[in-house]
């Protein structure tokens, strides 16, 4: 059975849904490819701890790396894309043609863009972490001052790991 439930961060109201103990999406309001909010009932946070705390400890820049049960809904296709998702670390880029590269369909860059913007849990299968060529920050379902925003959190949070010396 779904279930959902709201949660407050510092890029907005983030919309959970999971079905059996697994999270099927987390979406950012106003993000494109995401059913409308006020279409889904709020069933409260019962079930969803491990998420809540998770992110929690995400934003305070205590955590790099998420733990919790995925069952995003996509093709084969977009489900290889967000694998390689999850493979960037906490603080660092790829762009759509790397992603191309690593899935060997070195031609596929705007088949991976086109999934990355579909992919239905944000921030956790952290499609905020690709950019286009050179470095340019494009396209992101959240919009790109969310964008720019993780991709601060994150090299900020990925500096203090540094070692003095």
């Amino acid at each position: 059975m779904q279930r959902t439930t709201y949660v407050e961060s510092p890029v907005g109201r983030l919309r959970l849904v999971g079905d059996d103990g697994a999270l099927v999406s987390l979406h950012m309001e106003d993000q494109r490819h995401a059913a409308p909010h006020e279409l889904v009932d709020d069933d409260g946070p019962a079930g969803f701890e491990a998420v809540v705390e998770q992110l929690a400890a995400y934003f305070a820049g205590e955590l790099r790396a998420f733990d919790v049960v995925l069952a995003p809904r996509g093709t084969p296709f977009q489900q290889r894309v967000w694998a390689v998702l999850r493979e960037i670390p906490f603080g660092q880029t790829m762009s759509y043609g790397e992603i191309a590269l690593a899935l060997g369909q070195p031609t596929a860059s705007r088949a991976v863009g086109l999934a990355n913007g579909r992919n239905p849990v944000g921030i956790i299968v952290p499609c905020h972490r690709v950019i286009g060529a050179g470095g340019k920050l494009v396209g992101y379902a959240g919009g790109l001052t969310r964008k720019q925003f993780l991709l601060e959190h994150e090299r900020r949070h990925s500096e203090e790991l540094l070692p003095f010396g």
